[in-house]
């Protein structure tokens, strides 16, 4: 079987993208078989495994014989798995310091199933605790917490825009994304039909287009090295967006929201992830919205 941890709120949709034969522990899905192709998940449990209970330390002692790193995902027998947890070598979550990338260490995950056995997946997709990515933020700078999202796909991406890298923010109103890619030295077009915040408009190498993201084509901007999207717009206008790009040939990489403002289309969902070369993710900071991701050879900082 697989362990699918549904991000909070999303466990309908994650069931939707499984189907039948699934076995739900809170937020977590096991579904017999090998990993699917699944986007409303914040961290895949690869080849789970019981293990007896029969005591505090036995148990300790089995996962310890398997690796290292553990991190527990606390859904039943809270103080018997707690006791458990604090036999296990300590395992530091501090919040990332941007600008950072994922931690490369195995970090496994584990629950009770009942008071005499659990379930342990030494093997994850995300390196953070039960795909929790949590930053220390700035609180003053940026004129919202949609930077968030661009850190975290920025650190999941493993490479950034640096100085010398020209970039475009699509949908940038407030100006959240055009300060993360501005503070990592990238020269930013930034595009909205909506002012950006005064402070960001003022920043030395932001040049603001008060226009519509989809009102532009490649050939008016020429060649990007990253392409970002927070826009509000229905997936299957930013679709033919990315593809006008890449078709281009004038970006090498692209991080985009995907936002659903209605019911989930799964369809839609899955043309993107067709795209050669590319992934979806639900990022920890993401909402009732997906990123897509198409990361080529970039400048990074």
């Amino acid at each position: 079987m697989t362990g699918y941890l549904a991000p909070d709120g999303f466990l309908d949709d994650l069931l939707a993208e499984l189907g039948d034969g699934a076995m739900v522990h809170d937020s977590l899905v096991f579904a017999p078989g090998p990993p699917r192709p699944v986007y409303w998940v914040e961290n895949v449990w690869y080849d789970p495994v019981r293990l007896p209970v029969a005591s505090i330390k036995s148990a300790a002692r089995g996962l310890r014989a398997i690796q290292r790193n553990w991190a527990l995902y606390p859904v039943r027998h809270h103080g018997r798995a707690k006791l458990i947890q604090e036999q296990l070598p300590h395992v530091s979550a501090k919040p990332l310091i941007f600008p950072a990338t994922a931690p490369t260490a195995p970090l496994g995950s584990w629950m009770m199933e009942d008071e005499h056995t659990l379930i342990a997946a030494a093997h994850c997709s995300s390196p953070f605790r039960n795909g929790e990515v949590e930053f220390i933020e700035n609180r003053t700078a940026p004129p919202n917490r949609a930077y968030l999202k661009l850190w975290e796909a920025l650190a999941i991406a493993g490479k950034m825009p640096g100085p010398g890298s020209v970039t475009v923010d699509l949908g940038s109103s407030p100006g959240g994304w055009t300060w993360v890619l501005h503070e990592l030295g990238a020269d930013v077009i930034s595009i909205d039909k909506a002012p950006l915040a005064p402070a960001i408009a003022a920043l030395p190498r932001v040049d603001f287009r008060k226009q519509s993201a989809f009102a532009l084509t490649p050939a008016d901007l020429g060649p990007l090295d990253w392409l970002c999207s927070d826009v509000i717009c229905y997936p299957e206008r930013l679709l033919r967006l990315v593809k006008t790009w890449i078709d281009s040939g004038l970006c090498r990489n692209f991080i985009c929201t995907i936002k659903f403002q209605g019911p989930t289309d799964h369809e839609i969902t899955r043309e993107f992830a067709a795209i050669p070369g590319s992934r979806v993710v639900h990022l920890h900071h993401n909402k009732h919205e997906l990123t897509w991701m198409l990361i080529g050879d970039a400048k990074s900082s």
